[in-house]
């Protein structure tokens, strides 16, 4: 039986694009509902996509099959949403985006929105002054928060000729990210997965302290990657700009290893994305240090070892590493697999252009217990979080 896909389509230029999505889906095998905003409609007419998708195009709230107000369609809304498998809105204008996160319902499109029980992505489209101001970003916030995924827009030229981020997403990109959703939408139903991600911060005084360059963002998306397939997410992470409901944050290697260690016991997966410190200062100031016409020396020691403890206490459990390294990273790598009794590794250089540190893109190898490895070209950290479950899920 075909899965359902409905394409929320709102009113901006780029609704154009949306009819090749809507193409690319069925011929993924999917069947396509559209349901669009009355400006929508004024860019592209509802024939268009009725005639593309072979479905009756959803515009207004009552309007029954010869197009009067009537109450012929006012449950359509629910039915079609009981069947719905996928909720996709692209392009997302800012004004939808504003009464998605405000649970307006005030047109087909949001009331849908409301009713729909399935998977929710959103791809945003708009100027980039606009994408950028503090209320899109906020209602963005919002969404990510419930749960939506955001297929962030690119960086490019605008219809208004402007150049910047705003521009929405490349049409594979976002029926990729669709698929994928879809086709992995219950793999981990029953699993309990613990994962780790960002920096850790080490005091050396009130006001200083260590740290590294780690943005958490790919221990975000395995995150999301994880609860996208049905899995039971403990979510631990170091201090970082980014957020994900019910996160246990930590703020040094210790609070961390102490967090991991509580959760252990119950998970099926531990994915150690995060990037603890490795060395912290064996003293720490009771006050601030102060400048003087000497050399400062700061003694360090060794940070608690978290996926070598977790590794001793294996017991069955399957365990997945990370390795960022600047030189030898393949050998590193294995050497870790092996002394720290995982069952994969992922490795990436974090030196050159295309270093996984801070950015949205990663380059990597996974790397399992015989040996083999499968080199992944860059691509998003999120397409690679899937890439990773992937692979956990074959090991489960």
């Amino acid at each position: 039986m075909k899965k359902t896909v409905t394409l929320g389509v709102t009113g901006g230029i780029a609704c154009y694009k949306s009819a090749e999505i809507l193409r690319r889906l069925q011929d993924r095998g999917f069947d396509v509902f559209v349901v669009m905003t009355r400006n929508a409609a004024r860019f592209v007419t509802p024939l268009t996509f009725g005639a593309l998708s072979g479905n009756k195009v959803h515009v207004d709230m009552f309007e029954g099959r010869h197009g009067r107000a009537d109450v012929e369609g006012a449950f359509d809304h629910v039915q079609l949403a009981e069947s719905t498998d996928l909720f996709l809105v692209a392009p997302a204008t800012a004004d939808c985006i504003a009464r998605m996160a405000a649970g307006i319902a005030n047109d087909f499109l949001t009331t849908f929105h409301l009713a729909v029980t399935a998977p929710i992505v959103v791809a945003p489209a708009m100027n980039t002054r606009m994408w950028q101001h503090p209320s899109v970003q906020d209602n963005v916030a919002v969404l990510k928060k419930r749960g939506v995924r955001v297929i962030d827009p690119e960086v490019g030229e605008m219809a208004c000729h402007t150049f910047g981020p705003g521009r929405l997403a490349e049409v594979d990109s976002i029926v990729d990210f669709s698929t994928s959703l879809l086709a992995h939408s219950e793999d981990l139903v029953g699993k309990k997965i613990l994962v780790t991600a960002g920096p850790t911060i080490e005091d050396i005084d009130p006001v200083r302290y260590l740290t590294n360059r780690s943005s958490g963002k790919m221990g975000h998306a395995i995150a999301r990657a994880v609860r996208d397939r049905g899995g039971d997410v403990v979510f631990i992470s170091g201090p970082t700009a980014l957020d994900f409901p019910g996160t246990i944050t930590v703020r040094s290697t210790q609070e961390m290893r102490d967090a991991v260690l509580e959760h252990f016991p119950d998970v099926d997966v531990v994915i150690k994305a995060a990037a603890p410190l490795d060395y912290r200062p064996r003293h720490v100031a009771p006050q601030k240090i102060k400048k003087s016409g000497q050399n400062l020396e700061v003694t360090f020691e060794r940070t608690p070892d978290i996926l070598s403890e977790i590794g001793k206490l294996k017991n069955g459990k399957v365990l997945v590493g990370f390795a960022a390294e600047t030189e030898n990273h393949l050998d590193s790598a294995r050497r870790k697999l092996t002394e720290k009794n995982l069952d994969l590794i992922v490795v990436n250089s974090v030196s050159g252009p295309d270093s996984a540190f801070e950015g949205d893109t990663n380059r990597a190898s996974i790397i399992d217990v015989s040996g083999q490895q499968e080199d992944l070209p860059l691509m998003s950290k999120q397409e690679m979080a899937n890439r990773i479950v992937d692979r956990v899920v074959k090991l489960l």
